[in-house]
């Protein structure tokens, strides 16, 4: 069995992420932990391997802070007209299934992922969809990892294209980029140009009326051949949660 890893590394971003989308992990070093056990049950060094304790971090972040999945509640209270699932009753046979990786590398900055372009793609590997494959969309966006860039620039899928995926019974989608949608200045500035009121979130708002969940922040993906692996994609079981970090992984038999 091999296993590829399509998730990013959780860290301190200060350095790079704007304030509102900012990581922070604090380190507890053993030698912190040597100082909790004296605190809390009064027991010397001498009592400790090496005469050192625990190490522990404290982490602060959103739910959408690094490699996550998001429920249907992240896009509105109400998913096809009944209440929107979070994160924590989201089917666990949904995120372990076959995947299949659509190559938008030509897609330019600011540029959507339109259906055409996804019925190209899978003519050009000689795939069809099937239900509940997991349709991963690489895009390159993961090359900006650590620049601001990646909150602003970058490819994203229309609501069209998320819509006709969704048709062929697939429940869950994934993306290189850091959100689903076209970046959300781009799309903020065509739609206060255009007046189009249907364009800002276009593609998350696509699940209030048909139910599914899709992956942010994945990397890797060009290590993947077009299909042919299993994509696992378990989030964490977070009480209400819009969203929850997952351990994205790739399995080939």
């Amino acid at each position: 069995m091999k296993m590829i890893d399509l998730s990013v590394t959780l860290d301190n971003d200060k350095h790079w992420a704007p304030w509102w989308a900012r990581n922070k992990v604090v380190r507890q070093n053993h030698k912190f932990g040597r100082l909790a056990i004296w605190f809390l049950f009064r027991l010397t060094p001498s009592y400790l391997k090496n005469r050192l304790g625990w190490a522990n971090d404290v982490i602060t972040m959103s739910t959408h802070g690094t490699t996550h999945l998001d429920a249907p509640w992240h896009y509105g209270p109400l998913s096809e007209g009944k209440p929107a699932r979070t994160i924590d009753e989201i089917p666990l046979e949904w995120c372990f299934s076959d995947g299949v990786v659509l190559d938008m590398t030509h897609k330019r900055d600011g540029e959507a992922v339109r259906a055409r372009d996804v019925k190209e793609a899978l003519e050009k590997i000689k795939y069809t969809l099937k239900p509940m494959d997991i349709v991963l969309i690489r895009t390159g966006g993961d090359q900006m990892l650590g620049s601001r860039d990646y909150f602003t620039k970058g490819v994203g899928v229309n609501a069209n294209a998320t819509r006709f995926i969704l048709d062929q019974g697939v429940k869950i989608t994934g993306i290189d980029s850091w959100g689903w949608d076209v970046p959300l200045p781009a799309m903020a500035e065509k739609a206060k140009r255009t007046r189009d009121k249907e364009l800002f979130w276009e593609s998350h708002y696509v699940g209030v009326t048909k139910e599914y969940c899709h992956l942010e922040r994945l990397t890797n993906l060009g290590s993947l051949p077009p299909y042919g692996f299993k994509v696992c994609c378990f989030p964490m079981k977070i009480k209400g949660g819009s969203a929850g970090p997952a351990r994205v992984v790739a399995i080939f038999d």
